[in-house]
């Protein structure tokens, strides 16, 4: 049995994957053998577009609704891939969320909820599944988890969004820590932290044009694009990786 024929009979589950980093990582997860479930929080017909692609090339994929701040909404998101899919070999968290810049002392309590909800939270609940299921103390095979990190942790964000470096920070040391939680039962636990990525986020955070604007400060001199992280996640899932965990990867062109 092939690598690829072996990957293709696992699942790997990534989050909010109807868009920007979620999609390119989906589309090379699938192009690198796996069944893919490919998950998004509202835009249905952006998700099928990605389901529509990796069937095209012969994949096995499948779209589902969920938001992962919501503890019943992820758990019918797992129950779907165990009737529907292989057996889940990886997790990708990528969900996330910005908000429109603001400092700290404009920030409702609204706000703070939906940050750390879907951002935080969110990743705890899909890794809680995806543990119970890849483990070998609960009688799985192993796996690997990816989490989806900022070089705003690094950098605070100071007058934009220092609630998204705050949460973006929580998901490295919930990384460090649950990779060695988990590192004799089969599981990899790794993040990346991207940099100024050319994607929808920036719109959503007010700022579509923020990508081209910030180049200037990247020592590379250009954003990145979605395939270039999905590139790194896709090697942390691989057993080309097999010997790292507790890793935190910047893919942020020297920033």
């Amino acid at each position: 049995m092939t690598s690829e024929t072996a990957d293709r009979e696992r699942t790997v589950l990534v989050t909010g994957a109807s868009r920007g980093i979620g999609a390119a990582t989906a589309w090379r997860c699938a192009q690198a053998g796996w069944s893919v479930a490919v998950n998004y929080a509202n835009d249905g017909a952006a998700a099928e577009r990605v389901v529509e692609r990796i069937l095209a090339t012969g994949g096995r994929a499948l779209a589902l609704r969920a938001d992962v701040s919501d503890e019943a909404q992820v758990l019918t998101m797992f129950d779907a891939i165990d009737r529907e899919l292989p057996p889940l070999g990886g997790l990708v968290n990528n969900a996330g969320v910005v908000d429109l810049p603001g400092r700290v002392d404009t920030m409702s309590m609204d706000r703070l909820r939906r940050m750390f909800g879907i951002n935080v939270y969110g990743s705890f609940l899909c890794a809680r599944e995806a543990i119970l299921r890849l483990s070998t103390r609960h009688g799985g095979r192993g796996g690997a988890i990816v989490n989806l990190s900022s070089a705003a942790a690094r950098l605070g964000a100071p007058g934009q969004y220092v609630d998204y470096a705050a949460a973006k920070g929580a998901i490295d040391v919930f990384t460090l820590g649950l990779a060695k939680e988990v590192a004799v039962e089969g599981i990899r636990v790794n993040a990346v932290r991207p940099g100024i990525i050319e994607t929808d986020i920036h719109a959503a955070g007010g700022d579509p044009d923020r990508a081209r604007k910030m180049a200037p400060v990247v020592p590379m001199q250009r954003a990145g694009s979605a395939d270039e992280v999905a590139e790194a996640i896709v090697w942390l899932l691989s057993d080309a990786s097999s010997y790292t965990t507790g890793a935190v990867l910047d893919v942020t062109g020297g920033r």
